[in-house]
């Protein structure tokens, strides 16, 4: 299975006005994520299955990606990519769902960090993932206990510079 996590875009700033679940993204984080997601869709990242967090960022970010996309997959919304969420939560939601090619799971730092540690059984891992940043990993199987490998992380800033 090709699992690809992306963490949201730029959001709004915290404040006393908007509840933390509905901060929404910003111009930047919504052409951030359209520019790496134009890059993923021209590289055939072709997810059968989006992952989001219920959190408006990453809802918003998870259905710039499908329109991105080509043919369109199906969202779920999952509390198991709150941003206090853990791996092993993720991991579960991956493996009842083993039927699907690739998965794109969307959400928030520093669960996606901690994720891509875990799915790569690396818990030492440590790994600046930017917002709108896409991560590619590879898994053989969808055992009990995750071995992936890591195919490649694609940024923002990155897509800007080849643009």
């Amino acid at each position: 299975m090709e699992i690809y996590i992306l963490r949201h875009g730029d959001a709004e700033p915290r404040s006393a006005d908007v509840e933390e679940a509905d901060r929404k993204l910003t111009s930047k984080g919504r052409r951030d994520v359209e520019r790496v997601m134009r890059a993923a869709s021209a590289a055939k990242v072709r997810p059968d299955l989006v992952f989001t967090s219920p959190y408006r960022r990453a809802v918003e970010t998870a259905e710039i990606a499908i329109q991105q996309l080509d043919p369109k997959p199906k969202l779920v919304e999952t509390e198991a990519l709150l941003p206090e969420g853990r791996p092993e939560q993720v991991w579960k939601e991956l493996r009842s769902h083993s039927a699907a090619n690739e998965t794109l799971l969307a959400g928030h730092e520093p669960q996606l960090s901690n994720l891509v540690a875990y799915l790569l059984g690396t818990p030492e891992l440590r790994l600046d993932l930017k917002k709108g940043a896409l991560v590619r990993i590879w898994m053989e199987k969808l055992g009990t206990a995750p071995r992936g490998e890591l195919k490649w992380v694609v940024t923002p800033g990155l897509v800007r510079e080849i643009e």
